[in-house]
């Protein structure tokens, strides 16, 4: 899949969900990526703290040609670099840097950047983040984030950190852009009753977040 920037952003955003892949070992990824995306979600990030990140990103993208693959946890402009060549078409960052912002519309890809507070959203947005990742979100809670949408309402703001099956349709429904879920989708499976299982809880998962867009 060839898109641009705009085109990559766009799709994230209908989608509503980034799934974050952060495993333990190299060899869970490829397995965990099949289950998470037979269970329909379209937009996945592989982190740079899972082993083989960049050979992995390769490999989703060859595999998956119709999957969004991205970056996770990109802290700084070497990882950017890194995850770019390797073909991600999205970064996303806990942290704000500019460099990263650069380098990746350098390369006509968009950015999640993290940010908490009102200083750290507004200087992620001057430096051009495309989407301003609220994280730690689930610690902060709902209503913190209802509060910051009203000075930022022109930036899309996603969640990530505490969403969970239990409350998405509460995070979605508050008006949030979207959500970034992890460990509680995206883990590794150990068999074919395992995947078969799991991928049931993942379709579960993005039925509810299809509810949560209906409404």
């Amino acid at each position: 899949m060839t898109l641009s920037r705009q085109g990559i952003l766009a799709q994230i955003l209908q989608e509503r969900v980034v799934g974050i892949v952060r495993l333990k070992e190299q060899n869970q990824v490829a397995e965990c990526l099949a289950c998470l995306i037979e269970g329909g979600m379209r937009c996945l990030e592989i982190t740079s703290n899972t082993p083989g990140y960049v050979e992995e990103i390769a490999k989703a993208r060859a595999r998956f040609p119709d999957i969004l693959i991205g970056a996770g946890t990109i802290t700084n402009a070497e990882k950017a670099h890194l995850a770019v060549e390797a073909g991600a078409q999205f970064l996303v960052t806990p942290n704000i840097n500019e460099d990263v912002v650069k380098l990746a519309h350098e390369a006509d890809i968009p950015v999640l950047m993290g940010a908490l507070t009102p200083t750290e959203i507004n200087l992620a947005v001057e430096w051009g983040a495309d989407i301003v990742k609220l994280f730690p979100a689930g610690d902060i809670g709902i209503g913190y984030c209802k509060g910051i949408m009203g000075p930022f309402n022109d930036i899309p703001l996603m969640a990530v950190g505490g969403v969970s099956k239990e409350n998405v349709v509460e995070w979605l429904q508050a008006g949030i852009a979207g959500v970034g879920i992890g460990s509680q989708l995206c883990r590794a499976v150990s068999n074919e009753e395992d995947k078969r299982e799991h991928t049931e809880y993942v379709k579960g998962f993005m039925r509810l977040v299809k509810q949560s867009t209906q409404h």
